[in-house]
């Protein structure tokens, strides 16, 4: 049965999802005026290119099975669907800012009768009635960090990263609501009718999501101090160690590393000895 995936059709959501696609195995045939369909080279899916907000609605009423978008259109669609997985990529969060000048710097000093401008309604809705603040949410599309300096708002919930947008149209962030990330969804229909269609996607996203993080060490090792490199050498299973030819001095030690440990155990094998360290990246790696 076809399996079909839609991921969103512009931006960075867009572009990362289709890296991880081809990563895993699907050989996606882009056209350069990309249009709504693409076809997967030898295999049965069928990928859809759809607008980010659209693709949560999309999967629930099962037009398709499986979707790439963002946490936060998810929760904020509060549609019945399933996260099957975290993407580690698009991470951002929801907050609630207010201008610099209004002194504002808690939600317990917000004004009942408050107008907030966002594009998350619902969201926003749900946080100011957990916090029992009576406030006029106003929905826009976009730019909400300028609302309140036209006099459309006083405060907004926006989606913001580094905060530096914010930082730019003098406006403060007062709390965090939720974080966000890029995340693949599906539902119980899809997984009861393509079950085995969808693990397997899971378990070849999940790889490529997982060796991201990851790098692969090779290193040639004194066989003095071959226990103390596999201290700093964990890898998956332990560190794998081979013989090299005409030598009984040295040993080739290969294992997988940690990313933001590269460094530091580059580093530690150097003080050890160790020769002819290369570091390669890795596209998959399956438990």
């Amino acid at each position: 049965m076809t399996l079909r995936v839609a991921v969103p059709n512009k931006g960075r959501l867009s572009e990362e999802a289709i890296d991880l696609l081809k990563k895993a195995g699907l050989g996606i045939e882009e056209t350069a005026d990309r249009k709504l369909y693409a076809a997967v080279k030898n295999m049965d899916f069928e990928v859809m290119f759809l607008r980010a907000k659209d693709i949560v609605r999309f999967v629930h009423s099962g037009v398709v099975d499986v979707g790439f978008t963002g946490l936060d259109l998810v929760m904020e669609a509060a549609l019945d669907v399933d996260k099957v997985l975290d993407l580690d990529f698009g991470h951002c969060r929801l907050v609630l800012a207010a201008p610099e000048s209004s002194g504002i710097s808690s939600v317990e000093q917000v004004p009942n009768g408050s107008v907030i401008a966002t594009s998350f309604p619902n969201m926003a809705w749900q946080y100011f009635a957990r916090k029992d603040k009576m406030v006029e949410i106003t929905q826009i599309s976009g730019a909400a960090e300028v609302a309140p300096h036209i006099g459309v708002a006083d405060m907004i919930v926006d989606l913001v990263s580094s905060g530096s947008t914010l930082r730019t149209n003098r406006m403060r962030e007062v709390e965090t609501i939720a974080r966000s990330q890029a995340v693949m969804i599906t539902t119980a229909d899809a997984r009861k009718n393509k079950g085995v269609e969808i693990e397997e996607l899971v378990t070849a996203v999940q790889s490529v999501v997982f060796a991201r993080c990851k790098k692969y060490l090779m290193a040639d090792v004194p066989v003095n101090v071959l226990e103390e490199a596999k201290g700093l050498l964990p890898g998956i299973e332990g560190p794998t160690v081979m013989d090299i030819i005409d030598r009984d001095d040295m040993v080739a030690v290969h294992s997988v590393v940690d990313k933001d440990r590269v460094y530091d155990t580059v580093a530690a094998l150097k003080r050890l000895g160790a020769k002819g360290i290369l570091i390669m990246p890795i596209d998959r790696i399956v438990p």
